[in-house]
Formats: structure tokens, C-alpha cells, sequence
């Protein structure tokens, strides 16, 4: 059976998040019904990211099991008529053949996510549903200073949901930095990868840092206190993006 890599992007506000599950609609669930009406296969799509309600991705990678070698550009193509004609805000920028061994989750070797705030006093329009918005004024250098603690092999148990199934909160976060645009503040936080609702755990903590609530090392002893009544608030789902998968020295094939 050929195994397709397809890279996604989405908008997340109408979706339960990526896994399929009984009940609301999901990204995964989206792709499966519109692989099934092309080409009739039934599938398992494996996803590089469980990202959660709400949020978004313009390069999550996912690989599912065809039953017939069809052209990447068809497989692309066809998924994506589907995916439009029964209203989905999902999309398949690429599809390739890939190696049988490679996995979407497991083969990867980094993750990178991005979350963008709107600070700003009047409210969002365009960007609502896309960007938290804050309307506080937030000090981004001063955000940008206290996350370069976080970064490193750490114990992230502050910064993790309660419902977290990962086996350790352990973690090497590989980069946490915080820039402004104008009214837009930009997260980008890279790991191999990471515990349920770390992003948006840190995000929030580092809110409280830009709005002067906390400074530096009051982030240090939220870390180091290995407890989740130590986060600060965790950010909205609106503004997370997973932006990157890495997979190493693994190069998709088109037939």
C-alpha cells in the first residue's frame, strides 16, 4: 500500500482540534470523509500534531495508507474538491509519495508553533479568531528576556495540562523568543516536542510578564515550582499556530 505525506493547513475556529473523536467535527475526521469520497479508502490519518479546539496550522503533516498509487498532484487535488464542496476550511497544500516507514508523529524531529497576540485598545475584526487580543499594553522586550529562561531541559510540569497523557513533563525547549510588529506580538517556541497546552501555558505566563504583573524571575519560580496552580493564565486557543515539522534527513518520493 503506498503511504502519502500530505502537509495541511487550516483554520481551527470550527473544529474540535485535529484528533477525530465521537461527536464534534475534526480536522483529522475532515481529511478521512474526503480521502474516503475520492478514492473510497477507508483511513487512519496519523497527524504530526494533536493541535487542540480552536487552533490553527499552516504546516501540519500528517500520511495515511492508500490502497492504489495515484499522482501526488491527483491525491492533492481530489482531497482538496472534496474538502470545499462540503464546506471544510481545511486544505492540502501538498501531497507526496513518502518512504514506508516514515510517520508523520514519530519521524519527526522538531516542532515549531507561533502564537500572535493583538495588543492593542480597540478590538480585533480581522484578526478575531486568529490572534488574542489584549488590549493592555504589553512590554515584548521584556517578554522576549524573561522566556530565555524556559529554554533548556526542564521539568515543565507548571506548564502542562492537567489532562497531559505524556509519560514525563521533562523537555528540551530548543527556543522561545518574543517580537512586535505594531500592534502584534509574535511567539515562536520550537521543541522536538511538546507537552498538552505548553504553548499556550508559557504564552500566558509571559503575558503577565509584559503587563508588569511578574518579571523574570518570578517566571524562574513558576518553573521551578513543578505545579499547575503556579501558571499564570493559560492563553486562548485563538492565536496558536503549529507552523513546522522537521523530519530530518527524510525526503518525501513522488511516483
Amino acid at each position: 500500500m503506498p503511504r502519502y505525506r500530505l502537509d495541511i493547513e487550516y483554520d481551527g475556529s470550527p473544529y474540535a482540534g485535529w484528533q477525530r473523536q465521537d461527536g464534534p467535527h475534526s480536522v483529522q475526521a475532515a481529511i478521512e470523509q474526503a480521502i474516503q469520497k475520492f478514492c473510497g479508502d477507508t483511513v487512519s490519518l496519523r497527524g504530526a500534531g494533536r493541535t487542540d479546539a480552536g487552533v490553527h496550522a499552516t504546516a501540519q503533516v500528517a500520511h495515511a495508507d492508500l490502497t492504489k498509487i495515484w499522482p501526488a498532484d491527483t491525491v492533492r487535488d481530489a482531497i482538496n474538491a472534496h474538502l470545499h464542496s462540503a464546506g471544510e476550511t481545511v486544505v492540502v497544500v501538498a501531497a507526496s509519495v513518502a518512504n514506508a516507514d516514515f510517520d508523520a508523529r514519530f519521524s519527526a524531529t522538531g516542532r515549531r508553533y507561533l502564537y500572535r497576540i493583538l495588543n492593542r485598545r480597540a478590538p480585533a475584526a480581522l484578526e478575531k479568531h486568529r490572534a488574542w487580543w489584549v488590549p493592555k499594553p504589553l512590554d515584548a522586550d521584556a517578554m522576549h528576556a524573561a522566556a530565555q529562561r524556559l529554554v533548556g531541559l526542564h521539568d515543565f510540569t507548571t506548564f502542562r495540562s492537567a489532562q497531559c497523557q505524556a509519560d514525563s513533563p521533562v523537555r528540551t525547549l530548543d527556543g522561545l523568543d518574543v517580537s512586535r510588529s505594531g500592534d502584534l506580538i509574535e511567539v515562536r517556541a520550537a521543541a522536538r516536542s511538546f507537552l498538552h497546552n505548553q504553548v499556550r501555558s508559557m504564552v500566558g505566563s509571559l503575558k503577565r510578564v509584559g503587563e508588569g504583573g511578574w518579571n523574570a524571575d518570578d517566571l524562574t519560580a513558576a518553573l521551578a515550582a513543578r505545579d499547575r496552580v503556579a501558571c499564570g493564565q493559560v492563553a486562548p486557543p485563538d492565536g496558536l499556530y503549529l507552523v513546522g515539522v522537521e523530519y530530518g534527513t527524510e525526503s518525501p518520493r513522488t511516483p
